[in-house]
């Protein structure tokens, strides 16, 4: 394998590895970056003459990524953050910021948070783009490797090179169709009821799930789904309870009732989390305030309705 050819390198080439690794194909790498398929093959032939290694191979229609490649695609993601910094060592505009940023969020978060954010950035920030993945259960992984810059969650991965600040903290409700049953009333009845909740993972339940089997509190899931969206459809029509974030009745559930649970619950907090290389970095200190003005925004309006008197 021949040596690099470091002259021949640049930011180009660098997030074109990293985006074809992350696409998973050349058609995905060259709609998120805006070019051409032919200008992403052709930056790629490139590459591998400066590599010495195919970097990408087909298997059955699509390609994968060598393990050269994969070893290659962590380096080139902190030199394309190093090259960023660099850029705007001076005073940041967010006006002038031209990027994609990539939050990870699940679909509670997401769509309490993330749809206000990009109202803000499309104000203040024009040239910033936002990509959104799920978090699922969140890992180091995700922030050491760039594969995100930020992760909004209730459950920040634990590493001594990550940060965390707790945005809010939100309480549980049984959320029921009223047009099908009465709310659960009392404990005997919470128990007798068919449940739904969410399981992101094989086997590992939400935090509030295990919360309540650990206290000997046993319900029946009829319904499981990979996510807060598949609960409304099965929730709606039908007797099935699902005891999840309050918040949630603020979009996903809107139209179904709810009730406090009538069994103790622990609140749950929600973290932003981002990896110690942007502690410092003018853009992200940017970008994480704007993240908290949402949350103010949203709790003022909250602290707002409270205070309103009835109709």
């Amino acid at each position: 394998m021949s040596k690099f050819d470091w002259s021949d390198l640049d930011a180009r080439l660098l997030q074109l590895l990293v985006t074809v690794v992350e696409a998973g194909s050349i058609t995905g790498a060259a709609q998120r970056l805006g070019v051409t398929q032919s200008a992403v093959s052709h930056l790629l032939d490139k590459l591998r003459a400066i590599t010495g290694d195919p970097l990408f191979v087909k298997s059955g229609r699509g390609i994968v990524a060598t393990s050269r490649a994969e070893a290659l695609a962590g380096p080139a993601r902190e030199l394309l953050g190093e090259l960023e910094r660099f850029a705007r060592s001076g005073e940041f505009d967010p006006a002038q910021w031209n990027a994609t940023i990539t939050i990870a969020a699940n679909d509670f978060q997401r769509d309490l948070l993330l749809p206000a954010l990009m109202a803000r950035l499309r104000g203040a920030a024009p040239g910033l783009a936002l990509r959104v993945i799920p978090s699922e259960v969140p890992s180091l992984e995700m922030l050491r490797s760039e594969h995100c810059q930020l992760v909004i969650s209730p459950r920040p991965p634990d590493g001594a090179d990550v940060l965390q600040k707790r945005l809010f903290e939100d309480r549980y409700r049984v959320f029921y169709d009223p047009a099908v049953r009465e709310p659960p009333h009392s404990r005997a009845e919470y128990l007798a009821a068919a449940h739904a909740t969410v399981v992101y993972e094989p086997r590992r339940a939400l935090d509030l799930d295990q919360y309540l089997a650990a206290n000997g509190i046993q319900r029946r899931f009829v319904v499981m789904v990979p996510g807060f969206a598949g609960l409304p459809t099965f929730i709606r029509g039908s007797d099935l309870l699902a005891t999840v974030p309050g918040r949630l009745q603020s979009h996903l559930l809107r139209d179904l009732a709810s009730v406090a649970p009538p069994v103790p619950c622990p609140p749950m907090p929600m973290y932003m989390v981002w990896h110690a290389r942007h502690q410092v970095d003018a853009a992200h200190r940017w970008l994480r305030g704007e993240i908290e003005g949402v949350v103010q925004a949203m709790l003022a309006r909250e602290a707002g309705a409270a205070q309103a008197p009835a109709a």
